[in-house]
């Protein structure tokens, strides 16, 4: 296992406790607020998220989406994550994604 591609402990676990119910997906179209919307349900429900992105359009709207459901969560919950590299299979391609694993604690 090389560094770039290293697993992370909450890798091994989130979506598997979440099911595909906790991981969102963002593409670079996404609207920013309606995918922090989503962070901060998840957040809600399950005090944690898995948000994947794949290209730098989609890390982006990730990022900006981030800041927002921060926003949104500052009073319930502080909010903090790790960025990780996985391979996820496309059109029977396999390819490089971001996923962010966010974590919520009561304020």
């Amino acid at each position: 296992m090389d560094a770039l591609h290293s697993t992370h402990p909450f890798e091994e676990h989130l979506t598997e406790d979440l099911g595909q119910s906790g991981l969102i997906k963002v593409s670079a179209h996404s609207r920013s607020t309606a995918v922090a919307g989503a962070i901060a349900g998840v957040i809600r429900e399950h005090h944690r998220a898995e948000i994947q992105a794949i290209g730098a359009g989609a890390v982006y709207q990730t990022v900006k989406a981030i800041a927002i459901a921060r926003n949104y969560l500052a009073e319930e919950y502080t909010i903090t994550g790790i960025p990780i590299f996985t391979e996820v299979m496309i059109n029977g391609q396999e390819r490089t994604a971001i996923r962010f694993i966010m974590e919520g604690t009561a304020c």
